[in-house]
């Protein structure tokens, strides 16, 4: 444990709250809070306009009694913001995400009163990194064929495909409806209207994903609905969910049908003339370019995966019994980033963060300690990544979805994801480095999987 002063004079306790956590305590004096509160009031009312009264005349008591609990929620954000920053700084901590504070919201700064609070904060954990130096790597030689093609022009196909409105469900159909997740004692955690479901296919074997849920007797217990029908979902929360109440919890899902609907794949020649091809050829052959693309990423991408699975395994460093919410979903969104850089489509990567979710403790500390292990080699290599880099990532991120640049980074930016695309391109930098250093030995596609699957990794 350690205490510092600042120069603000706060009073700052640093002790440890757990493998790679710390916790900050921070006293900010009373004559500081006064100040900063007198302050804000100063600068609201110059520019305060209430009915009655000119701009800047207003009463002080007034401008207290009309504005004061926004001005105190604001100077307490200022406050403790640069109080968390400085108290950082000059304790050297190696912050790698944002400080949380669960009883923060309900305090409040008061006059003539010293204000604190504690924050936690996740720090990089201490440990040796492993030599970077010419670690061997396997490099597939893949070859596009035209059965890959074909399956792209299948997907292609559903995606512009047109809805047929069905009966009763059946395998591979949607049903659209009102689900509600609760558990054992009825609390709420999802009301989603328009939710959508799929009847497993036959591949599936009765697995199935419902509200980000994978259940394993899914079709059995979803049954064949039709409009009207509700059915009721019993599951098990997975342990690695990000909401931590969903956590191991019994959860009974209701879920209310109102339509179910069947894709009919659209012509292929509808699909050349929609996308202004002059022919089918054209097509197949703008597939297998865009497609050339994408087997440089997936090459790159199972070295990169050998070279984690290395640092992982030769590295020593305590971690947390369980994650935190914020580590859970810190994880699942760099998984389902590298899924979308790698040009996987939509229903797949749900499916995998489903099953992510349900992964074991032990592969969920594999992925929070190759986060800590890559922070660090980044530093070691003095990885920066610049804002041209970020809006070419989400450009080739966007082409592989078939979506304009600028959708997909309004659609980074609502759901928070843009700084994962920063870390990605900070991982993906940082693992090129060592690949820049490792000794590739290139063989055939079929010999590499067979090597991977001997050894319970993952293929191409």
């Amino acid at each position: 444990m350690s205490t510092a002063t600042s120069e603000q004079t706060n009073k700052v306790t640093i002790s440890d709250a757990g493998p790679s956590a710390k916790r900050v305590s921070i006293e900010i004096p009373a004559e500081v809070v006064t100040r900063k509160l007198r302050e804000s009031l100063d600068t609201i009312a110059v520019e305060a306009a209430l009915p009655g009264f000119r701009k800047g005349r207003v009463p002080r008591w007034l401008v207290e009694k009309k504005f004061g609990s926004a001005l105190r929620k604001e100077a307490k954000t200022e406050l403790v913001t640069q109080a968390v920053n400085q108290a950082v700084e000059e304790n050297k901590l190696k912050v790698v995400s944002e400080p949380t504070a669960e009883s923060l919201p309900t305090l409040d700064l008061e006059e003539g009163k010293a204000f604190s609070f504690d924050v936690e904060v996740e720090v990089l954990p201490e440990f040796q990194l492993p030599a970077l130096e010419g670690i061997k790597v396997k490099k597939p030689t893949i070859a596009i064929t035209d059965a890959m093609i074909d399956d792209e022009v299948r997907k292609l196909c559903i995606n512009e495909g047109s809805l047929e409105s069905r009966e009763n469900a059946e395998a591979g159909d949607y049903i659209t409806g009102h689900a509600i997740m609760v558990d054992a004692k009825g609390h709420e955690f999802y009301n989603l209207k328009g939710a959508v479901v799929q009847k497993p296919t036959a591949d599936k074997e009765g697995k199935g994903m419902i509200l980000g849920i994978m259940v394993d007797d899914f079709d059995k217990q979803l049954g064949s609905p039709k409009a009207g029908d509700t059915a009721t979902i019993k599951a098990k929360g997975p342990e690695n969910h990000e909401v931590e109440g969903i956590r191991n919890a019994e959860l009974t899902i209701t879920f209310h049908a109102e339509r179910v609907d069947r894709i009919l794949p659209a012509p292929v020649d509808q699909i050349v003339q929609g996308l202004g091809f002059e022919s089918e050829q054209r097509l197949r052959d703008a597939i297998r370019q865009r497609m050339e693309q994408r087997v440089m990423i997936q090459q790159v991408g199972v070295m990169h995966q050998q070279i984690a699975k290395h640092l992982i395994d030769s590295t020593q460093m305590e971690l947390p019994q369980r994650m935190s919410a914020q580590q859970a979903s810190r994880t699942l969104e760099r998984r389902r980033l590298e899924l979308m850089y790698r040009g996987v489509d939509a229903q797949q990567i749900e499916e995998h963060m489903a099953e992510l979710r349900a992964s074991s403790s032990a592969d969920a500390s594999r992925d929070l300690k190759l986060f800590f292990i890559l922070y660090s080699v980044a530093e070691q290599f003095k990885v920066r990544v610049d804002e041209n880099e970020i809006s070419q990532r989400i450009a080739q991120m966007a082409a592989q979805r078939n979506v304009r640049p600028e959708q997909l980074r309004a659609d980074l930016i609502r759901t928070r994801q843009v700084n994962g695309i920063y870390q990605q391109i900070r991982d993906h930098k940082a693992l090129d480095a060592i690949l820049s250093r490792a000794s590739v030995e290139e063989m055939p596609a079929d010999e590499f999987n067979k090597m991977m699957k001997e050894q319970g990794t993952g293929a191409v």
